[in-house]
């Protein structure tokens, strides 16, 4: 039986016996790993504390908005959440994962009552700004354990500045499932409140495939499946898809395009909020920034510290095309061929009762960017599919049920 389908208490009773020290843990010290494949060596997991939560959030029915065309805001209302904890919380070290139509994140007690004030302006905001419904919560990962699953958090380094957290042992799917079936949920804040999304915009355009199509894949191991039997499946596809040109990077290797006006200024505009009380100054000033951007990286001049050809290769070596979260997620660029043996690996997984999955095929892949400073190497870009990703593989997943 699925996570999703088990029902299960609201409120912790018991610590369980996998759980970490309540005092000491810090998940900006955990040592990155930078091969990804190490993703499927249990050592590099550790335990996330009893007294720590899980911050999760969705659209509802962003299934609904990616047929309409919506992929964009679906993509930013999940990246909103992350952009407005990590603004709250000054820029500390946050581990989070973007999943595509929301995302989950990792904090300590004493960040809990900022968290929650941060998530429920982001549903208001996406609401308000984005037309979108945003349902947020906050699990403890005590209640995790209770209900016999575990939380344990990694490291990937995507490059010398971008760290990504990797999670496994059920949390994150347990706190996906809760928040479903509305529990711990937070409400929206008041009518007109604004999370800090300082950093957050989407002016890439979408990205082509260069090799074919570009694949969005979930592979989730099935309840009781045998531990090794996982591994092998999944370094399986992951040895497939690195077998393509750049381990299947989506992104090219001089950057994603950018044109004026960028199909996302309107959605940036919305980000912003009025200016001087006026969303067309706002609109207007996007529309000037955007096209100053484009002047620039266009010519690649170079002005004081910041280099447009040097940002471009950051986005690419920070993009999180490949990640885990109780199972492995990625968004590669790969050959039809290899797309077939992919899917059927996985069906052979399904059939052994080792893994149940979802994908998604399309043409172009997307960036939404979190950048506080140009000059910086440590902005972040999550990559998900342009006709919807990762929101339609885990259709296809929960159809699955098992």
């Amino acid at each position: 039986m699925a996570i999703a389908q088990l029902h299960q208490p609201d409120e912790p009773s018991a610590t369980g016996s996998g759980s970490a020290s309540e005092t000491g843990f810090a998940y900006e010290v955990l040592k990155p790993f930078t091969s990804f494949a190490d993703v499927l060596e249990p050592s590099v997991f550790v335990p996330v504390p009893d007294d720590w939560w899980i911050g999760h959030c969705d659209v509802i029915d962003s299934t609904g908005a990616i047929a309409a065309g919506r992929y964009r805001e679906v993509n930013m209302a999940g990246a909103a959440a992350i952009a407005a904890v990590r603004n709250a919380l000054h820029g500390r070290a946050l581990a989070f994962v973007f999943g595509g139509d929301g995302a989950s994140l990792v904090l300590p007690p004493s960040d809990r009552s900022t968290v929650e004030a941060a998530l429920a302006a982001t549903v208001t905001f996406v609401r308000d700004e984005l037309g979108l419904t945003l349902r947020a919560a906050l699990v403890p990962v005590r209640a995790v354990r209770a209900a016999g699953h575990d939380l344990r958090v990694a490291r990937y380094a995507a490059s010398e500045s971008v760290a990504y957290a990797m999670f496994e042992g059920g949390g994150l799917a347990f706190a996906d499932a809760r928040t479903k079936a509305g529990a711990y949920g937070l409400p929206a804040a008041p009518a007109g409140a604004r999370p800090d999304l300082t950093g957050l915009s989407c002016r890439f355009e979408p990205v082509p495939a260069a090799t074919g199509l570009v694949l969005s894949v979930l592979a989730v191991p099935l309840t009781g499946a045998d531990r090794m039997a996982v591994r092998a499946a999944l370094a399986d596809i992951l040895g497939l898809i690195e077998a393509m040109p750049r381990l299947g990077h989506p992104l090219p290797a001089a950057g994603p395009a950018l044109d004026w006006p960028p199909s996302g200024w309107e959605i940036e505009a919305r980000l912003r909020g009025p200016l001087l009380g006026s969303r067309v100054l706002r609109r207007l000033q996007v529309l000037i920034r955007a096209g100053v951007s484009f002047a620039i990286f266009r010519s690649r001049l170079t002005l004081g510290r910041f280099s447009p050809g040097r940002y471009l290769r950051e986005v690419v070596a920070n993009a999180d095309f490949r990640k885990f979260d109780d199972g492995l997620r990625m968004t590669v660029a790969c050959d039809a061929a290899t797309a077939d043996a992919v899917e059927a690996r996985l069906q052979t997984a399904r059939a052994d009762g080792v893994l149940r999955y979802g994908v998604h095929r399309q043409n172009a892949a997307v960036v939404t960017c979190i950048t506080l400073s140009a000059v910086a190497a440590d902005h972040f870009h999550f990559v998900d599919g342009a006709a919807g990703g990762y929101t339609l593989a885990a259709r296809q997943l929960k159809a699955d049920g098992a």
